[in-house]
């Protein structure tokens, strides 16, 4: 039956509300991390995977979930994963012990790639090419505010309230968008339904968890042996070896199908195989800036969790306004340059925090950097998805936003490893040093100790880097014993931002390399008849629900 035609800016408001929802939780739980582990006697290894099953999960699932919505349906698909993540989110927080709260972050995790394909699917079969870019433009402010406000909200809430209040949250939100889903959103059936093939979705499943899984872990076990399997060792190597054979034999049986979990066809439009490499960039930056920076503002600085946030605040103010503008400019020019002005905004912004970044920096030195690399985020999501879809066919939006969120995911999933490592690697050299330097305000007994367990500090991992126990020293008095805790206060602060320095350059190449990508992107040129008046509303487009 004929539904009437949907308003497409209300249709985009309610997608907005899922989406953020699934990008806040991305970032909202890692400054939870230390009220998480003293409320539910967490150990290291568990509280990792509390972040880690939702990455996992969602990078896994999202080539699979793009196709579904093709196949039965992109409301249908949206609205499962509303109830989905919404039902899982109540469960984290109702969570009584470590098990319980992975488990769901899983199943949130499921729901959120369930949606997030959607999203961008929709959008491009009910806006037209000439008007997508304002479309995308809030799409890509609201994705780019969740992204960096989920430390500023996560921190509020655990500081005011309770940690377990990041999850609730979603509660009330979800279930006021699943209700305007059924209300607002049409039932979108581009094309005819494709059937869904199970080998490949298999091969697809495995090879995407083989590759995150080895990325998220290779720096716990060290790039090296994860078990024994017999006489045979397990490795992080082997793993991904494993993946790119498991994803290579998945791209030449999906060619040969019919309907192919992933048209390859997608990939010879420079402009979506282009956009999907910088998106892959911007996510790897996005997590390499943030993981380090947040790590400084709270271990090496003493900020509380609320102050931490709040000082990122700047980037979400400044980048709230230059989406929607971004994606007026990407329509009527086109998004090459706006998307490289951004791009190189965003990177400069973060060279110049990670510049002024010091054991005595305060938030209003970070400032112009913040809000430099602010205007650069809303500058780069709209016109960044604007050009990966502008030409992709209606029946073929689900694959093609299944694929492009699962690079763009996989990037981020490949920045946490990257940076880790070189993070990693940084500070065993210069906690080392620093502790040689600071040394002298120890007693000669302990001085050994004292630098051999900063050594140890930096090769924990990044979550342990501020956790130096002081050599036991019985009889010593309280005088010396506070001046052997500022000094430990003083390795740990000047080595990690020794440290992080050099880390945070690779996330800020990355930005200045996709910037440079840019120019082999097609410009975008407007006909005269794709010219939509000003202020006029794009046709929304009448569709067909199907019944039974």
């Amino acid at each position: 039956m004929r539904e009437r035609p949907a308003n497409p800016w209300l249709v985009l408001m309610v997608l907005c509300g899922g989406f953020f929802m699934v990008l806040l939780d991305l970032t909202i739980v890692n400054i939870a991390i230390p009220s998480i582990i003293n409320g539910l006697q967490a150990g290291l290894d568990q509280v990792l995977w509390v972040l880690n099953a939702y990455t996992l999960t969602y990078a896994v699932l999202l080539i699979t979930a793009g196709r579904l919505g093709d196949r039965f349906g992109q409301r249908n698909l949206f609205a499962i994963g509303i109830v989905v993540f919404t039902a899982a989110s109540a469960l984290c927080g109702l969570a009584r012990d470590p098990d319980q709260l992975i488990a769901a972050r899983a199943l949130q995790a499921a729901g959120g790639a369930l949606l997030t394909p959607q999203t961008l699917a929709i959008l491009t079969s009910i806006f037209p090419p000439a008007r997508r870019g304002a479309a995308f433009g809030i799409w890509g402010a609201i994705g780019g505010i969740a992204s960096i406000a989920g430390p500023t909200l996560g921190g509020a809430l655990t500081t005011y309230v309770s940690w377990r209040w990041i999850f609730y949250v979603n509660v009330p939100i979800g279930l006021g968008v699943l209700l305007a889903t059924f209300l607002i959103v049409p039932d979108l059936r581009p094309g005819r339904a494709s059937r869904l093939e199970p080998v490949g979705v298999a091969l697809a499943t495995a090879g995407l968890f083989a590759l995150n899984f080895g990325l998220i872990e290779g720096e716990r076990y060290h790039w090296g042996t994860i078990t024994h399997l017999g006489p045979l060792p397990l490795t992080i190597p082997a793993v991904l070896v494993v993946s790119c054979l498991l994803l290579a034999l998945f791209v030449l049986w999906d060619r040969r199908r019919l309907t192919p979990l992933v048209p390859l066809g997608l990939f010879r439009d420079r402009n979506y195989a282009v956009m999907s490499g910088i998106s892959a960039a911007v996510s790897f930056a996005m997590v390499g800036l943030f993981l380090p920076l947040t790590i400084y503002l709270q271990a090496a600085l003493g900020m509380t969790a609320i102050a931490a946030g709040l000082t990122l605040l700047p980037m979400s103010v400044a980048s709230m306004p230059m989406a929607p503008l971004a994606g007026r400019l990407a329509d009527r020019l086109g998004g090459k340059y706006v998307l490289m002005f951004g791009l190189a905004c965003f990177g400069l912004g973060m060279a110049f925090v990670d510049w002024r970044a010091g054991t005595d920096t305060d938030w209003l030195t970070l400032l112009p950097g913040l809000l430099l690399a602010g205007i650069g985020v809303g500058c780069t999501f709209a016109p960044m998805a604007t050009e990966a879809m502008r030409n992709v066919q209606p029946r073929l939006a689900g694959a093609a936003s299944g694929a492009y969120n699962t690079i763009r995911q996989v990037g981020s999933t490949l920045g946490a490893a990257v940076v880790g490592a070189v993070l990693e690697t940084e500070l065993a050299t210069t906690l080392r040093q620093e502790a040689l330097n600071h040394a002298g305000q120890v007693p000669p007994a302990a001085r050994q100790r004292f630098v051999a367990g900063f050594s140890q500090a930096a090769q924990g991992g990044q979550l342990e880097v501020g956790s130096v126990s002081l050599p036991h020293l019985p009889g010593l008095p309280p005088q010396v014993l506070a001046a052997m805790a500022r000094a430990a206060h003083q390795v740990f602060e000047a080595g990690f931002i020794d440290a992080m320095r050099p880390t945070l350059l690779v996330p800020v190449a990355a930005l200045l390399v996709a910037a440079l990508s840019c120019l082999l992107v097609t410009r975008y040129r407007r006909t005269p008849t794709q010219a939509a008046q000003p202020g006029r509303q794009p046709e929304p487009i009448e569709t067909v629900e199907t019944v039974g």
